[in-house]
């Protein structure tokens, strides 16, 4: 196993069965230990229609350092765990911060649910049908760190803007809210949770968009695109930003704005088009969509852990592209765009 940050063998190997990682305190009842505490973020990643269900421990008396909002600093021995079901449990992804690093595993549940064993480092094909001939794959280490090792914070859904307690009631596919689902004022009520400016308690988090829609279209893409596509990640000289910025106060402050009219270098096809990230009013041109709605693997966004585009937000990005937006003063319009 490899350390998310350094590179390094961390010394550490996860365990070879699901019910060795603390996750259970009866695996055979399937008793979640009272030591995890559920979550569910308010812009959670598209999985092919996953029922996802969280968890993360911290070692007795830790505390997540909050001081940098953007970037939370997790303590050693925290714990999480992600686990997909579709007609029944298909696999658990657990995360350990060790004094070396971060190691991942993926965990698949056999067909009657008795046990969940380690998959390989490499990655294995799971036997279940998420579509007709389209059987969920079960990610390498390799594919975990390329997901997480481009954020900012290896944990990408436990976060301030994604544990804000001002909800979108448009996110697609989130969870409703239930009182027991931590939130920023409640992890820093029980002293989990520190350093985190009052202002952000005060005032919870939200994406900055002139319509509801686009609120929801723009907290998608920070989930779904902004982990890799961040002005401080490595594809930064790209040029695209969809990652919420919690100083952004108003539309126009929105890193997500600047990809309004912005020239983008993916051509669809062999014939030259004028290409634009989000052209306004132009869906058709927009090349968030386009990619969007690919499974090309050369095409697709996101590039992995998904072999089903996501219909639902697919259709609400391109509601807001064709009906909400408007292009920046002295941006130029791209050829086919209405507004």
């Amino acid at each position: 196993m490899v350390s998310a940050r350094s590179g390094a063998t961390s010394g550490s190997t996860p365990p070879a069965r699901l019910a060795e990682t603390g996750l259970y305190s009866s695996f055979a009842s399937r008793e979640v230990d009272s030591r995890n505490l559920r979550y569910s973020p308010q812009y959670p990643l598209w999985s092919d229609g996953a029922k996802k269900t969280r968890w993360i421990r911290l070692p007795p008396g830790a505390t997540i350092d909050a001081s940098d909002p953007e970037s939370w600093k997790f303590p050693v021995g925290t714990k999480l765990w992600k686990e997909f079901a579709w007609s029944r449990r298909i696999e658990t992804r657990y995360l350990e911060l060790t004094r070396r690093g971060w190691i991942y595993a993926s965990y698949v549940w056999n067909d009657d649910e008795s046990d969940a064993v380690r998959a390989l480092a490499t990655g294995t094909q799971s036997g279940y049908e998420v579509a007709p001939g389209l059987r969920h794959r079960i990610p390498s280490v390799a594919d975990c760190f390329t997901c997480h090792r481009n954020g900012r914070s290896e944990v990408l859904g436990f976060s301030t803007l994604q544990l804000s307690s001002d909800r979108d009631p448009l996110a697609p596919h989130a969870e409703p809210v239930t009182g027991d689902l931590p939130t920023l004022r409640s992890l820093t009520h029980r002293g989990l949770l520190r350093g985190l400016p009052r202002e952000l308690l005060d005032h919870p988090p939200r994406i900055a968009a002139a319509t509801p829609r686009g609120r929801a279209a723009l907290g998608y893409l920070h989930a779904n695109c902004g982990t890799c596509h961040d002005s401080s990640g490595p594809l930064a000289s790209l040029g695209l930003n969809l990652r919420h910025a919690l100083t952004a106060r108003s539309p126009a402050a929105e890193p997500g704005a600047a990809a309004i009219g912005g020239a983008s270098r993916y051509q669809p096809g062999p014939a030259p088009r004028e290409r634009v990230w989000i052209a306004p009013g132009a869906p058709a041109h927009s090349t968030v969509v386009s990619r969007m709605r690919s499974r090309n693997p050369v095409v697709q966004m996101p590039p992995l852990a998904t072999l089903i585009a996501d219909s639902d937000a697919t259709a609400l990005v391109t509601a807001w592209i064709e009906q909400d937006v408007t292009l920046p003063a002295g941006a130029h319009q791209p050829s086919g765009g209405n507004k």
